[in-house]
């Protein structure tokens, strides 16, 4: 009799169990499913121009951040329902898959697709090989656009990282540190644009004999020069553009370094003066070899940020007077002359740029790491 009730007991619990893990795995079939559903209702929403824009940005927010939390867990849980020797191995792919998808459908592949595109003619149908390349490096106004950008890569980041070092290091000693910084690293916090219009106000030039509104006019011609209109001076109107964007990552670097700089060990700076350095000689000897390392990821990070300039010579000029760099002709080749092949070829010229500095910034971090 208890060997008969034994048995229903372990049957019961087999079946219970059984039920159970059946159970589980249908809701981890399922979670998946409506998570996946509603990322596709979400995305189509989002893209319904009649839609609330305050309603789409909440939908964004909630669907984006919740809904890939859910579909984490809804996996890690399938995956918890494998044999613990499979179970180790497929976890990783679970999380890394999902990222591993967005790079490849949202970087991955638009490049390649570029990178094909950039030996096709205008319209993107028939391959007319380095036709493209050939143009974008043999026509006059080409050959403009790429020396402008490299005036922008030499000056913009000599200066940035130049005055950053410089004012970290004198900022570094004064007693209103604190405000100081702030002061000057508030221009970081105000977008390309907005610091566009606010600089395109103080280059504002009016004929001779009408108040000069803009603040650079109003000097030159308190000082008894006649108005110039500073963005029609070519190539110097290129320097103009080029300190709005100086003006703005400067307090960027100077941050950065401000916080290496603090991490130079006093014991050096001290030993440094009591053989009998000077200021200057502590700087080049002992503070700058301190903070190599430091220098080099600012440099690095500058020549990215500049190699991908826009915004500013948009709004100033819109690429006219001799002002066009490589990101805005990519713009107007591809959605004012409809040039797709030409578009393809300068975005594919600016990955080219771009990839040796990630390189180098990449082996720089391992070596400091090691």
């Amino acid at each position: 009799m208890s060997q008969t009730m034994n048995k229903t007991e372990q049957s019961g619990s087999f079946m219970s169990m059984l039920a159970s893990g059946t159970l589980r795995i249908i809701v981890s079939l399922v979670i998946p499913l409506l998570a996946f559903v509603i990322l596709a209702w979400s995305v189509t929403y989002m893209t319904n121009a009649d839609a609330p824009k305050a309603l789409r940005a909440v939908i964004a927010l909630l669907v984006g951040v919740g809904g890939i939390w859910v579909l984490y867990i809804a996996f890690d849980n399938l995956v918890s329902l494998l044999p613990v020797r499979m179970r180790e191995g497929v976890r990783p792919f679970v999380f890394v898959g999902p990222a591993l998808v967005i790079i490849t459908v949202y970087l991955l592949y638009p490049a390649v697709d570029t990178f094909i595109r950039s030996f096709k003619d205008a319209r993107s149908v028939n391959f007319i090989g380095l036709e493209n390349y050939k143009f974008i490096f043999t026509d006059p106004n080409m050959l403009i656009v790429l020396r402008n950008n490299l005036l922008w890569l030499v000056f913009v980041t000599s200066f940035v990282v130049g005055l950053g070092l410089v004012i970290a290091v004198m900022v570094d000693r004064v007693r209103w540190e604190s405000a100081a910084k702030s002061i000057i690293f508030l221009p970081m916090a105000i977008s390309a644009v907005g610091a566009s219009v606010i600089w395109k106000f103080i280059y504002t030039f009016r004929p001779a004999g009408r108040p000069q509104i803009g603040l650079l006019n109003a000097i030159w011609v308190a000082l008894g020069g006649d108005p110039q209109g500073w963005l029609l001076l070519q190539p110097w109107n290129n320097f103009f553009l080029i300190v709005i964007y100086v003006w703005i990552l400067v307090g960027f670097a100077m941050v950065v370094i401000s916080a290496a700089v603090k991490g130079v060990p006093n014991e050096q700076l001290e030993a440094a003066r009591i053989d009998g350095a000077s200021e200057i000689q502590i700087f080049f000897k002992v503070i700058i070899p301190n903070i190599r390392a430091t220098l080099l990821t600012i440099t690095t990070t500058i020549l990215i940020m500049v190699l991908k300039v826009f915004d500013i010579v948009f709004v100033m000029t819109s690429g006219q007077f001799g002002t066009q760099v490589i990101a805005n002709s990519m713009f107007n080749q591809m959605f004012t002359f409809r040039q797709f092949g030409r578009a393809s070829a300068l975005a594919v010229i600016l990955l080219i740029g771009v990839i040796p500095v990630m390189i180098y910034n990449v082996r720089s971090f391992r070596e400091a790491r090691s």
